[in-house]
């Protein structure tokens, strides 16, 4: 009886076996078929798109087609003077000055009278004039009667030649003390007074601006000693400036003198301007080229030492382009909308530069086809709603 049991369960344990190695085996095998691939989350449709009526009344298309996309080239730039509006000005004789008639911030005139020195040296000076007017006046005077005389053969050539030495001599003299005189700023009028008598204050040294302008720099006071050389004034006009900005060699060979460029002050207007300098000799340590733009400035606008940027325009051949507007993003892919016969098609592209509201296409277009460029938002929200619609964005 004990036997019979063992056999019995023997034979339930080799039934039970067999049955877990049968489905071991059955849960091992491969399927025959892969699975189906999913759509790629986040690919642009490449098909076509309808648009609603209301949103086709939105559209404007162009042709694509060859344009001039010009090469803008930006660089820093600095404001500078017109080193030809520049004045300084400087005393050449030594003394001590009277009077101050102009200050700091003061517009003035070419000509207008901004400080007077007392001079013992400019005494000296009228005083020798004077004297070497007169001696002139007097040796004129003995050759001009020499000169009859020796006419009528009263005196001799050699008296005669002797006269007219001492007048050119004299005359020599007294032109040399007029052109000092007239370098330290005397007018031939103020010589003219001073020759008849009217030279109470011939003493007097005048400094006059050279140029019309603002004063900016003022370093005299009345009653100070000044020597020759002593910056006492610095006048600027800043009606005309400079503005320099520095260019890459291979960038600035594209450009000439004559070129217009552009200014763009910070929170102020666009400023055009002839591009006036180029550097023959590029800059030893950025190994730029510096350029020099002249400005008209007639309202003030650049400040000199002010910065700005430097816009110029390199001239190119016509390249397949399309409006600025037309570019638009689909899931960090750029590209435009392109009309079909059967809808919109958003189109993948590859761009080159920008300028002028033009932007080249390298890939992804032909001549002749029709791009989107006003209603750009609005295909493209119809194609994310249908995106979203179809599961493609889950």
């Amino acid at each position: 009886m004990s036997i019979a049991r063992t056999a019995q369960t023997t034979w339930y344990v080799l039934v039970l076996f067999l049955f877990v190695a049968a489905c071991g085996d059955r849960g091992s095998e491969q399927p025959t078929q892969p699975p189906k691939a999913s759509p790629q989350p986040g690919a642009p449709r490449t098909g076509t798109i309808q648009a609603p009526a209301a949103v086709r009344d939105r559209l404007r298309t162009e042709t694509v087609a060859a344009h001039v996309v010009p090469e803008i080239v930006t660089a820093p730039g600095e404001v500078s003077l017109d080193l030809k509006q520049v004045a300084k000005i400087t005393s050449r004789l030594e003394g001590q000055v009277r009077s101050v008639y102009v200050q700091l911030g003061d517009h003035v005139r070419r000509g207008q009278r901004l400080l007077a020195i007392e001079s013992m040296r400019l005494d000296e000076l009228v005083q020798e004039y004077l004297v070497t007017k007169a001696q002139t006046d007097v040796a004129e005077s003995g050759f001009r009667r020499t000169e009859k005389l020796a006419a009528d053969q009263i005196v001799t050539e050699r008296r005669l030649v002797e006269e007219r030495g001492h007048y050119v001599e004299a005359q020599a003299r007294h032109q040399h003390v007029r052109e000092k005189l007239l370098n330290m700023g005397m007018t031939t009028g103020e010589l003219h007074q001073l020759e008849h008598g009217s030279h109470q204050e011939g003493h007097l040294y005048t400094l006059t601006s050279p140029i019309n302008g603002t004063v900016v720099m003022q370093n005299v006071v009345r009653g100070q000693g000044v020597s020759p050389g002593n910056e006492l004034f610095e006048v600027v006009d800043t009606s005309r400036v400079w503005v320099f900005a520095n260019l890459p060699i291979e960038q600035a060979r594209k450009f000439k003198e004559g070129d217009v460029g552009t200014i763009l002050p910070k929170g102020g207007e666009p400023v055009t301007a002839p591009l006036t300098y180029l550097a023959p000799v590029a800059d030893e340590t950025t190994r730029t080229i510096q350029v020099r733009l002249e400005v008209a400035n007639k309202q003030q606008a650049l400040k000199p030492r002010e910065y700005v940027d430097v816009q110029l325009t390199a001239a190119s051949a016509p390249t397949l382009a399309v409006p600025l507007s037309a570019m638009t993003m689909v899931n960090n892919v750029h590209g435009v909308f392109v009309q079909r016969d059967t809808g919109y098609a958003f189109v993948p592209i590859e761009t080159g530069r920008e300028g002028g509201d033009w932007i080249e296409v390298r890939k992804g277009l032909t001549a002749g086809e029709q791009v989107v460029i006003d209603g750009v938002f609005d295909l493209k929200n119809v194609l994310l709603k249908e995106h979203i619609g179809s599961g493609e964005g889950g």
